[in-house]
């Protein structure tokens, strides 16, 4: 089917009740282009129950479109594609009822012909709304791009194409493609299926031609068998791919991408690709985008795979949905190993109005929907049937269990399967025992923030090794959720498992990893989080013991705006928890400076376990002058000396053995912090800092220059405050506000500011730690400009130019 973007010319508003509008009250539509935040456009609220959503409110939301449909179409087959709308999406066309679907993060198709006017105008609107559903920041609305499909009323059907590579050695590959051709004639249709295999440079690699006669009513899987010979294969390392390119001729055609790989799992190798073992450096993730809110381009999840891999992840679990296509293509294209996700819970539910209401009726076709959309990606390497679902320590959890593991191996055997498991919620209802330890009314996620206590204790327990056999039995690889205590243990009770750590804390990630690499059956561990996000606000906040507070909370009061404890923060900058991990995973031969900030020195630390050092990489603190402050230095040498203006202050042994960090005490000066590791007595690295001085410049750098109008491309613009030597001035912040003029638009504006008042869909925001971010979509082809002015700063000028796209 021939298929167009659909994204342009919509209108929202908050949803009116229709009795109220014939009374008179009005709410003008607005006019938007999908992607499309609803959640984003409120104002945040002070609510007991807002921390989980950052505190922006619920609400419901109504779409619609006007679109013309030509007399020709008559006769043709006509849907409309929505890649996500959140939530409880119901679809009218021309005021009639054409579907819907409860689940907020499942691609979904509606049949539309039969609802349409030919030659005239028509209008399809969108329902859709949310409200005490969602555990994180989820958005709302139609927050995925939308397509509109054409096809005869033979064709190939939507997402019909499916390649597998079976067969894979050095001389040839395999490729098996099978095509699902639907007729929806009266007749017997005998058509001719042309399908081609091009390697990157578009040579044709293998080719096929063959006969399909479709009944009506019944589609037809036409089965054809490739050999590529020396394949390029796909790998973390090596991101090869292939199209295969299918045609009906002079009716229909298609094409996917897809990559030549092997998949292979045992105790004894772990996970093998293209039979190399690989260790899984994993980031879990949620789907927001920052300043972008909920809003999926394909710039922006590009963009977001990209820094993660350059700061050494090389997977991502989507948590806790499936990932979007985008995010999936920039797997593929770079490289990124991928653990998608189906739910977050089953039956029970986390939160009132979930989607656990929906799931007995719906889960089917959402398990069907995910496994579509991922089946021709090589970059997904395993399903995650759900997150720390109550039910798993059941026994009807584990009937519903092996339901959706028979269900996804009866769409797709090719992947391995998961779920991550959280061993302390299996104990349920023995968790009421539990929070006795704890204060009254302590949660479950309270209880795992306190240092005081033992999860692992809990998940180690013979009570939850009978609990959780029948769950991790049905799967390929057991998924745990903050249970390392199990890695060494299960292989002697359980010599067949295979583990994933799917979920774990930033500050074990060396102990951790020394698990991953001593135990085989290991294949790897997923921090949370690789990418700070929305919601759950305040969980990696450092905290400090008061007499008011003696333990730590799992969440922050208002305003707080950000969950704190991802690697990058929302706008992709790198924090010192970033450069550690990579000097654990042995990806960083240099040492890293991080610095304690001097106005909590002394006071007692009791954040929670997901909460890094509350360390940034900046020698510039002014005010502090011969204030004591605290050096950290991460490093995988022998050992490390710290210098302050050209003084030494010693050296102290690190790597391995010292958790890979050390720290210095010392009196804050201005000047230049260095550090220098030794191997075997010998410098293997330096890092410095510089503290800023002088006047402060406000500096503004595209990620490229030259972007497209294609569907999805954006510019992201960062700014700093900067020194005349250009060491960004940490301790300058100030507010920035731009003009953005030309052939785009500002579509969001922020700071990693964990608890920012300003919106994101404002012309000025103020800097936090001397940066900013602003992101611009294209219009038209052409030339963005965007002016940006910040008090005692000269004003800056960025030109983007906006291609025509390829195609």
């Amino acid at each position: 089917m021939i298929r167009a973007s659909f994204n342009d010319n919509w209108q929202f508003r908050p949803k009116v009740n229709p009795f109220a509008e014939l009374a008179g009250t009005a709410v003008p539509f607005q006019p938007v282009t999908v992607p499309h935040d609803a959640m984003l456009t409120r104002d945040r609220e002070a609510t007991m129950d807002g921390a989980a959503t950052a505190y922006f409110p619920g609400g419901a939301y109504e779409y619609r479109k006007t679109f013309f449909t030509p007399e020709e179409h008559r006769g043709k087959r006509i849907m409309l594609e929505f890649e996500g709308v959140y939530r409880d999406a119901t679809v009218f066309i021309n005021g009639n009822y054409a579907g819907q679907r409860p689940y907020g993060y499942s691609r979904f198709f509606i049949d539309a012909d039969r609802f349409l006017r030919f030659g005239e105008n028509n209008q399809i609107r969108v329902e859709c709304r949310t409200h005490q559903d969602s555990r994180w920041y989820s958005g709302a609305g139609i927050y995925r791009d939308t397509w509109l499909l054409i096809g005869d009323v033979v064709r190939i059907r939507p997402d019909g194409v499916q390649v597998t590579t079976p067969d894979i050695d050095t001389e040839r590959a395999v490729v098996e493609v099978a095509t699902t051709v639907e007729n929806d004639s009266i007749d017997i249709r005998t058509v001719e299926l042309v399908t081609e295999i091009r390697d990157a440079a578009g040579t044709v690699v293998a080719s096929d031609t063959a006969p399909v006669t479709v009944q009506p009513g019944e589609p037809a899987v036409a089965r054809q068998r490739f050999y590529v010979r020396d394949p390029s294969l796909w790998s973390p390392d090596s991101p090869a791919l292939y199209t295969c390119a299918v045609s009906l001729t002079d009716i229909d055609a298609a094409e996917v991408t897809f990559g030549i790989r092997s998949l292979r799992l045992d105790p004894e190798h772990g996970l093998r690709i293209n039979g190399e073992t690989v260790k899984l450096r994993g980031a879990c993730v949620h789907h927001d985008n920052g300043p972008l809110g909920a809003a999926t381009f394909a710039r922006a999840e590009e963009r977001r795979v990209r820094l993660l891999k350059d700061a050494g992840f090389n997977a991502i679990r989507m948590s806790h949905h499936p990932m979007s296509t985008a995010m999936l293509d920039a797997c593929d294209r770079l490289g990124m190993l991928v653990v998608d996700e189906a739910f977050d819970m089953w039956t029970w539910g986390k939160n009132p109005f979930d989607y656990s209401l929906d799931f007995p009726e719906w889960w089917k076709r959402d398990i069907e929907a995910m496994v579509a959309k991922d089946y021709n990606h090589p970059s997904v390497v395993l399903y995650s049937l759900g997150n720390e679902i109550p039910e798993a320590g059941s026994a009807t959890g584990a009937i519903w269990g092996r339901r959706l593991a028979e269900k996804v191996r009866a769409l797709d055997d090719t992947r391995f399967l998961t779920n991550a498991v959280n061993n302390l919620l299996a104990l349920l209802p023995d968790l009421t025992d539990l929070r006795a330890q704890g204060e009254e009314g302590t949660g479950i996620n309270t209880l795992m923030a306190d240092s005081g206590f033992d999860v692992n204790a809990v998940a180690g327990s013979e009570l939850v090794t009978t609990r959780t056999a029948e769950t991790y039995s049905m799967l390929d690889v057991a998924g745990m959720n903050y249970s390392e205590i199990r890695y060494a243990t299960d292989h002697t009770l359980f010599p067949n498992r295979i583990i994933l750590g799917t979920e774990t804390f930033p500050t074990r990630i060396d102990d951790n990893w020394r698990l991953v690499q001593q135990h085989s059956h290991v294949i790897g561990d997923f921090t949370w989080t690789g990418w700070d996000y929305l919601g759950e606000v305040g969980i990696g906040r450092p905290q400090y013991s008061t007499p008011d507070t003696p333990h730590p909370t799992f969440t922050a009061p208002y305003p707080s705006l950000l969950a704190g404890c991802g690697d990058l923060d929302i706008t992709g900058h790198r924090l010192p928890a970033s450069y550690y991990r990579e000097i654990v995973f042995g990806l960083r031969g240099r040492p890293y400076l991080a610095v304690q900030r001097p106005q909590h020195h002394g006071k007692t630390v009791m954040s929670s376990r997901w909460a890094w050092s509350d360390t940034i990489a900046s020698w510039t603190w002014p005010g502090h002058e011969t204030a004591p402050i605290i050096v950290e230095v991460y490093s995988a040498a022998d050992e490390v000396e710290l210098l302050v203006n050209g003084r030494s202050l010693g050296r102290d042994p690190v790597g391995e053995q010292h958790r890979f960090r050390t720290e210095f005490e010392t009196a804050y000066e201005p000047g230049e912090l260095l550090a220098i590791a030794y191997r075997d007595g010998v410098e293997s690295g330096r890092e410095m800092l510089r503290t800023a001085s002088g006047s402060v410049a406000l500096h503004a750098e595209p990620d490229r220059p030259v972007i497209t109008a294609d569907v999805g491309d954006l510019a992201y613009i960062t700014f700093t405050l900067v020194d005349p030597a250009g060491t960004v001035h940490t301790a300058a912040d100030r507010p920035v506000r731009v003009d953005v003029s030309g052939d785009g638009t500002l579509i969001g504006f922020g700071s990693a500011d964990p608890s920012a008042k300003d919106r994101f869909d404002a012309t000025e925001r103020h800097t936090y730690q001397g940066r900013a971010l602003a992101v611009l979509k294209p219009t038209a082809p052409g030339n963005i400009r965007l002016l940006a002015t910040a008090p005692d700063c000269v004003p800056v000028e960025v030109l983007v130019t906006v291609e025509k796209p390829d195609r």
